[in-house]
């Protein structure tokens, strides 16, 4: 725990998917997510959200349509890294170069 916090308070480029599988309680993985209170390590907090935690037991399909939960399950954990990647981005004033001109086919 104490070198993964250390790892997430790092000002490293990177993006934690966790997925919480079994009956257990996952504190330490929410603790992880660090939506409520940032993570911390030896005093150092970490410059932004890097960690998506989701327990895997809220995807399972009662209804017996594992296809609809696997897509949401999908969706749910990725839904932060779009943020993730924009907000490295923008703490280091990195800006994306202009777009190519539009493809025109020869005549």
């Amino acid at each position: 725990m104490a070198q993964t916090k250390e790892s997430i308070a790092s000002k490293l480029p990177m993006s934690i998917i966790i997925v919480g599988v079994g009956p257990a309680e996952f504190d330490a993985m929410v603790e992880l997510d660090g939506d409520d209170v940032r993570v911390s390590s030896r005093g150092k907090y970490a410059e932004r959200d890097i960690v998506q935690f989701v327990p895997f037991r809220d995807y399972i399909d009662r209804s017996g349509n594992h296809i609809l939960s696997m897509a949401r399950l999908a969706k749910d954990v990725l839904a932060e890294i779009p943020e993730q990647f924009l907000s490295y981005m923008r703490t280091r004033g990195i800006k994306p170069s202009p777009a190519p001109p539009p493809y025109t086919p020869p005549t």
